[in-house]
């Protein structure tokens, strides 16, 4: 964070006049405005923390934009690699053997981006370091070894909708990104339920997308072992009849709380060794954990800089509410400037405790 009331953010659009606005020139630039290669010492083990998008997703940051970022830690001496972690969910990055062939389909290889894929939390999602924090829902967390052991961190997240947090960019991209399985599962501690009974039919996809097995169907209507639940959300996600839903008063506040201390866990460790990248392109209405891409909810905007991660978001989130939304989208409301566009699709998420939770834990500020 700068020693500044304000935290410089830095913004490059995507308009092109000539040859020196090319992506990857303009990537570079917002690279070298940042100063990242201020923390950056020769020899230093550096990972570049990316989605690298779940199988069927398209809008993911592309590898060649990785690319980029990757030839300016070389500059610097350092050694870079690109991660993520395993996910909670059914599908192809669970463990580290299919998250790699999944990336590597989606064009992360050695000779695309210059740099070794690294799965951080290990083949089965097992390799984590607690990391001591005494904050108000966790005394430790569990993140990535690989994470905790990198010697600095760039941070290149996609700036988008997600159905829990209201948002997900850099924030959600250190406190879920560099989470363990384990981890992931402390912070998704929310249960579905069934408000209205009449709506489920029975049918059975909440079953087939369970990660933990967890879902029955007995005399047609959906049962849940609220034991064997890992709060991930899929089953909410996949019904067809939209049947089941969070209590988002209490469960949807605390979950959001939780994935900050997370980060904050993530923060204390290389918070003077952090560089952040948003991508605020293809704004979805959901992350890239899904298997398909949706219609975006505003027009593309630019890219955004800083090393101050809750300054960079908040630029983020006002530069996406500043815009006319998309009626094409899933959007129901909030489609004019200066509404709040992620409520417009999530109506009940608390996007706005990101902000006010990290800024309380001393993470950054929201002024920029």
């Amino acid at each position: 964070m700068n020693n500044c009331n304000q935290s410089k953010v830095y913004f490059i659009g995507l308009d092109v006049e000539d040859e020196e606005d090319q992506m990857h020139l303009k990537i570079q630039r917002l690279f070298d405005a940042a100063e990242f290669n201020s923390f950056l010492k020769k020899g230093d083990l550096t990972a570049i923390k990316v989605h690298f998008g779940e199988m069927g997703n398209s809008t993911f940051i592309p590898p060649w934009y990785i690319a980029s970022i990757v030839a300016k830690i070389r500059e610097a001496g350092a050694k870079p690699f690109v991660t993520d972690t395993n996910t909670l969910y059914r599908g192809k990055r669970r463990n580290a053997v299919d998250h790699i062939y999944t990336a590597i389909l989606h064009g992360f290889t050695y000779a695309t981006i210059g740099a070794p894929v690294v799965i951080a939390d290990g083949l089965t999602g097992k390799n984590y370091t607690e990391v001591e924090i005494n904050q108000k829902h966790f005394k430790k967390v569990k993140i990535a070894s690989d994470l905790v052991n990198a010697d600095a961190v760039i941070f290149s997240s996609h700036f988008k909708g997600h159905m829990m947090a209201g948002f997900g960019g850099t924030l959600k991209n250190i406190g879920m990104g560099c989470a363990s399985v384990q981890g992931k599962k402390e912070q998704h501690n929310v249960r579905p339920y069934l408000p209205e009974i009449e709506k489920c039919v029975g049918c059975g996809v909440c079953k087939n997308h369970c990660p933990a097995d967890a879902i029955e169907i007995v005399e047609g209507k959906y049962t849940v072992d609220k034991d064997a639940c890992v709060g991930c959300g899929d089953c909410i996600r996949y019904c067809p009849e939209g049947a089941l839903a969070f209590n988002w008063e209490s469960d949807i506040a605390e979950f959001t709380e939780r994935l900050i201390e997370y980060a904050y866990g993530v923060w204390k460790i290389h918070q003077k060794k952090m560089g952040f990248i948003n991508f605020v392109i293809n704004i979805t209405p959901e992350c890239d954990c899904y298997n398909l891409s949706e219609i975006p909810i505003v027009k593309d905007i630019g890219i955004l800089a800083s090393t101050d991660p809750v300054a960079l978001d908040k630029a983020c989130y006002d530069l996406v509410n500043k815009q006319q939304g998309s009626q094409d989208s899933r959007m129901e409301s909030n489609y004019n400037p200066g509404e709040d566009k992620f409520l417009g699709v999530h109506k009940e998420t608390r996007g706005d405790i990101q902000f006010s939770y990290s800024e309380k834990l001393g993470m950054g500020t929201t002024s920029y």
